[in-house]
């Protein structure tokens, strides 16, 4: 992280919902610098290990529903020289129990049955499937708020050591590695592409597996209509006899070079639009074996999300398992 910078950040491209995520690491260091190894769903459910570069002697344990700011939520996790020495860190996540591991020892359990919230009448627990993310940011800029400055050690020291000796601050990440379990019971599957809300209030039931695309075929294309192309020729003018422009005069986000338009997400020809993504991101990750006694919660402890239409399956319980060995430090 060089000065000048917001930070970097590392994000897996699948989503888990549920599961054991692990991540092996060497935090950063001084005042203002934290790094964080988080899970976080796209209506801002999160499961957090952060780490304050002046505390070298804990890990903030933390958890949020839909980013509802809740300062009871943080827990301190008491561990040796998150600079100098690898640690484990561990997140163990069922439809019923949040466990925060370091090193293979459980340090903090949150039960689901105590985040009932009788104003929202929601469980306040996280519950929609969440991508992981492991980041370095500078919290202790003089641009961000008081409290956030304060909770961060102080203002950032360009001038540390650190910054000295490498040119950036720096975290070093070992490995990840990531145990996917089975969606809760009475999960609405119809694929296994992709994730979507059903509804606006984004709790775990009305979370949908599908097979739905999630590649825009353009950079006109949106969430409700992904399919949105440029045609393959623009005509530049109205008069009779105008030349047709090539696509690549098409305005699009500035720096993007070679993300084009059209299908082939090419820039600069005329071709048609046929054809189709090899491939989709943002999906769930496949899903692997669950501890039994897991079951699917609705909203209303007193209600019941009712059973899967005839001959709709829950996704197979292989185990899935990423190994990630991550070659170079989070530094920017």
């Amino acid at each position: 992280m060089a000065q000048g910078t917001v930070g970097t950040l590392l994000a897996s491209t699948a989503y888990v919902w549920y599961g054991n995520v692990k991540a092996t690491l060497k935090t950063s260091r001084t005042a203002g610098v934290v790094t964080a190894f988080i899970l976080l769903s796209d209506v801002k459910d999160e499961i957090d290990f952060e780490f304050v570069g002046t505390d070298l002697n804990d890990v903030q344990s933390n958890y949020y529903f839909q980013g509802i700011t809740n300062y009871q939520n943080e827990v301190n996790i008491s561990v040796t020289d998150t600079f100098g020495t690898y640690h484990t860190y561990e997140v163990d996540w069922t439809p019923d129990t949040l466990t925060w591991s370091v090193d293979g020892t459980p340090h903090r359990t949150l039960n689901r049955n105590t985040t009932w919230n009788a104003t929202s009448n929601q469980y306040h627990y996280p519950q929609t499937p969440a991508r992981i993310q492991l980041s370095l940011w500078p919290a202790g800029l003089s641009s961000n708020g008081l409290g956030t400055v304060q909770w961060a050690g102080g203002l950032v020291d360009w001038n540390s050591p650190d910054v000295k000796n490498a040119g950036y601050f720096y975290a070093m990440v070992n490995e990840v590695n990531v145990q996917c379990y089975n969606p809760p019971s009475g999960a609405k599957i119809s694929g296994s592409t992709s994730y979507i809300y059903d509804n606006v209030s984004g709790t775990n039931d009305t979370v949908e597996t599908t097979n739905d695309a999630t590649i825009l075929k353009s950079q006109l294309g949106t969430g409700t209509n992904m399919s949105a192309a440029y045609p393959s020729q623009v005509a530049t003018g109205t008069a009779s006899g105008s030349t047709p422009a090539s696509t690549n005069e098409i305005p699009t986000i500035p720096g993007l070079n070679g993300a084009g338009t059209g299908s082939n997400g090419l820039r600069g020809g005329n071709g048609g639009d046929s054809g189709s993504a090899a491939s989709s991101v943002g999906g769930p990750a496949p899903s692997g074996s669950a501890p039994t006694g897991f079951h699917g919660f609705a909203q209303n402890p007193g209600s019941s999300m009712g059973s899967l239409p005839k001959g709709e399956k829950i996704l197979q319980g292989s185990l899935f398992a990423v190994l990630v060995a991550v070659v170079g430090t989070l530094a920017m």
